[in-house]
């Protein structure tokens, strides 16, 4: 007979979903290098063409890295805090085995959220510089603000919605899903290869051009077009 759970278990995280509802989270994917100026500007090589993109880059932060409140601390270990704004997208049912085509990775969208893939840099590139993962610069608490999530079919065709991040009123980057070097569908389908896709999973789709350094007391805003906005503020930590 089963005596129950040593320890206390912490609760799934959940992502309110607009209109009514929560998302159950089950993993957090994150694309790297996914708009080409943003590759340039972090010295990677830029793809020529379609033909010449290589394979996605993917790494994983944890689910409770996810964070819905307004104050935002300051992470420990670091002193260069960057902001990666990105378009979010969640998956509203297990993929199909075998390969996925377009139309099967589209159907697996439930939704779409803004989030920012926050980064401590110096220990990504002290990480790259040796040779090292860099879980560390990249999977932290709190290193994932995410907004409510809109369904998909109220958010209408990506290719028609911009992505941007201001800092103290100031715009810091701004892109068009048009320039991605991966569209989501094809991310999907990549993803697919390499895990079990499933319900409740999230995609944090890369970053444009723009990323730099928050500091304790930024006020950022984070948007997807004039659909999802997600507000908040760099605190000190305790």
């Amino acid at each position: 007979m089963s005596a129950g759970d040593v320890v206390p278990a912490h609760p799934c995280v959940r992502i309110p979903v607009r209109g009514g509802g929560t998302f159950p989270v089950h993993r957090v994917y994150c694309v790297g290098r996914n708009f080409a100026e943003h590759a340039r500007e972090m010295g990677a090589p830029v793809p020529a063409s379609k033909d010449d993109r290589g394979t996605p880059v993917f790494f994983l932060k944890p689910t409770d890295a996810l964070t819905l409140a307004h104050d935002v601390p300051y992470p420990p270990g670091t002193n260069d805090l960057h902001h990666e704004v990105e378009l979010v997208v969640a998956l509203g049912a297990d993929a199909p085995a075998g390969e996925l085509d377009e139309s099967a990775a589209r159907a697996l969208v439930f939704g779409y959220a803004v989030g920012l893939d926050l980064t401590r840099r110096d220990l990504q590139a002290q990480a790259k510089a040796t040779g090292l993962p860099w879980d560390t610069g990249k999977a932290f608490d709190c290193a994932a603000p995410v907004s409510t999530l809109l369904r998909a079919h109220e958010a209408g065709p990506l290719d028609a919605l911009e992505l941007s991040l201001t800092v103290n009123g100031s715009q810091r980057q701004h892109g068009r899903f048009t320039d991605l070097v991966w569209s989501v569908p094809e991310i999907l389908q990549s993803l697919a290869r390499l895990y079990r896709l499933r319900a409740g999973d999230l995609v944090f789709m890369g970053t444009p051009p723009g990323v730099g350094p928050l500091v304790a007391g930024d006020a950022f805003s984070a948007r997807l077009g004039e659909l999802c906005e997600r507000n908040g503020r760099i605190v000190a930590a305790t």
